[in-house]
């Protein structure tokens, strides 16, 4: 349905259709108003002054303006510009000669003169036969005999498009998503050679998205979307050269899999996980076992140096308040922890801890 802000860009897009005859602008307008009211001058400087053909011409003018804006077809000219002729003949005459010259032109040469943009290249058919291409500017037309088949837009286009439900190599549905960048560099070929050349591309790409899908795995798909894409590309432009159009890439955009899937592929990737975990783990305790077979390898030939490291063992064990040290007792023995062990308990002692309040009972007979 169309709005009144939606109306003017489906006019545009006609316009650049194969419906379309010719592209019916401000420049037209303004060239269709200018020869109507020439016609007016010259038909009042001839004759007397006439409200009737000033209000004719006006009003023919806005109508065949409008007319032509929205039809923009040829035939729309002619029934046009006939209706206004015999309308200007009925009420005017005899003295109407001039204005339905005016009249006639106007609705005949506005429509001929044409602009194309920059970006644009015009397909221009006369009596149905290519005639050539035009554009970056402005450009005539034969009334009646020439047509633009296709205002070609050379820029870079992006087009979206997607497989749904497409079973890759090992069977899983995907939905995916991508978009194409190509470009018409030769607009007669693609006018003239594809019947829609924007609906070809799309399909085109679809169909090479869905084989490209059913070489891969799933893995392959969500890793290597770069090659993915290259590939696509490939196949897409070598099926659309032909046509005058380039493929210069295609881009995987989002793939997506069913969620009961994605579910079982979480868990898998977090046992995997956990499998790396352990497997770290035991690489750990395996080197440090090494690290320690290669310490004992020193202190075996050297007993001193297994004596100081114990005591710095036990040292490093006592500094801290309540702490304590369970040591093996064949370490006691094989370290010689035995007297150190008897000095830390002795440095223990009740009478060590209680406060002197009263001297021994030898100490006393001695004094007395």
């Amino acid at each position: 349905m169309l709005t009144a802000k939606s109306f003017p860009i489906s006019l545009e897009k006609f316009a650049v259709s194969f419906r379309a005859d010719y592209r019916f602008g401000p420049i037209n307008i303004f060239l269709l108003v200018g020869i109507s009211m020439i016609g007016l001058i010259a038909h009042l400087s001839v004759h007397s002054y006439s409200l009737l053909a000033v209000k004719f011409t006006i009003i023919a003018a806005l109508v065949m303006a409008v007319t032509f804006r929205i039809t923009q077809v040829w035939e729309s000219v002619l029934i046009m510009a006939t209706l206004a002729g015999l309308a200007c003949y009925i009420l005017i005459m005899p003295r109407s000669t001039i204005l339905i010259v005016a009249t006639v032109l106007a609705a005949l040469l506005s429509p001929a003169l044409q602009i194309a943009y920059q970006w644009e290249k015009a397909v221009v058919l006369r009596f149905g036969k290519f005639k050539g291409l035009r554009g970056k500017g402005m450009f005539s037309l034969l009334p009646i005999s020439d047509k633009v088949a296709n205002f070609v837009d050379q820029r870079i286009r992006v087009t979206d498009f997607r497989a749904e439900m497409t079973l890759t190599k090992d069977t899983v549905p995907v939905n995916v998503d991508a978009i194409a960048f190509w470009l018409v560099w030769d607009a007669e070929k693609a006018v003239l050679e594809v019947e829609s050349y924007n609906d070809a591309v799309v399909l085109s790409a679809q169909t090479a998205l869905r084989d490209a899908i059913g070489k891969h795995d799933l893995s392959e798909l969500l890793s290597c979307r770069d090659k993915l894409g290259e590939e696509i590309q490939k196949v897409l432009d070598a099926k659309t050269n032909a046509w005058g159009i380039t493929t210069q890439s295609v881009e995987i955009r989002d793939i997506i899999i069913p969620k009961a899937l994605e579910d079982a592929m979480s868990r898998v990737a977090q046992a995997e996980r956990e499998r790396q975990s352990r497997i770290i783990l035991g690489t750990a305790e395996t080197e440090i076992a090494d690290k320690f077979a290669k310490a004992s390898e020193q202190y075996k030939e050297n007993p001193i140096a297994l004596h100081l490291r114990a005591m710095n063992m036990v040292y490093e064990g006592l500094k801290q308040k309540g702490s304590m040290i369970i040591v093996p007792s064949t370490a006691v023995e094989t370290m010689g922890l035995g007297a150190l062990g008897g000095l830390t308990s002795f440095d223990r002692t009740p009478y060590r801890d209680q406060p002197k309040t009263e001297a021994p009972p030898d100490e006393k007979r001695k004094e007395d």
